[in-house]
Formats: C-alpha cells, sequence, structure tokens
C-alpha cells in the first residue's frame, strides 16, 4: 500500500533562469517555466497543499473505521496513516500561524 507522506506537501523546484519569449508580452511572461509549463502562483500551490492534507485525514479516517470493525489486517496502515495525517496537519497550522504573523506585523507598520 503506498502512503502520500510529508514530501507531498514539498514546493516544487524551480530552475534557476526563467524562459521568457523575446516576443512574449503577455501578462505573466516573465514567470519561471517548470516542466510542464509556467509555474504555478502561490494560491494553487496553497489549494493543492490543504487537498493534500485533507485526503491524508481521510484515508487516516478510513483506516481508523477499518481498524475497529475489524476489516484492517495491518494496523500498522492506521498509524502510519495517522501519523502522516498529524504531521500534515501541524505543518499546516505552523504556516498558518505563520502567515498570520506576519500579516499582523505588517499592519503594525506606519506608513
Amino acid at each position: 500500500m503506498s502512503s502520500m507522506g510529508i514530501e507531498a506537501l514539498s514546493f516544487p523546484q524551480l530552475p534557476s533562469t526563467p524562459t521568457v519569449g523575446a516576443t512574449d508580452t503577455t501578462l505573466g511572461a516573465d514567470r519561471p517555466q517548470g516542466p510542464d509549463g509556467p509555474s504555478g502562483d502561490f494560491g494553487d500551490l496553497l489549494v493543492k497543499s490543504l487537498d493534500s492534507v485533507e485526503s491524508m485525514g481521510d484515508k487516516a479516517s478510513d483506516l481508523s473505521v477499518q481498524a475497529a470493525t475489524g476489516d484492517l489486517n495491518a494496523i500498522h496502515d492506521y498509524t502510519i496513516a495517522a501519523t502522516e495525517a498529524q504531521v500534515a496537519t501541524q505543518l499546516t497550522v505552523a504556516v498558518r500561524n505563520k502567515a498570520v504573523e506576519a500579516f499582523t506585523e505588517i499592519m503594525r507598520m506606519s506608513v
């Protein structure tokens, strides 16, 4: 059984130099290009990461039900999934706390 680990939350590597066409004047044309085309923005990455955390929690929840009903043969699968979900949730909360802290600090700045 394959399990989705914390590496699912890692940020993709961007190329060191952006690839921009000489005649391309569209908005966002100066964005770095990834192997699958233009790299997504931060919002897309955030949504994907939150979906990943949610799917980890759903997987752990499903396995806990299987363990409670006796349908799960390998209890370590549930333990691993629950731990992954817990660590991913803790990471998400830490990132959220840092974002709120940064926003609060920006709001304190005098203009």
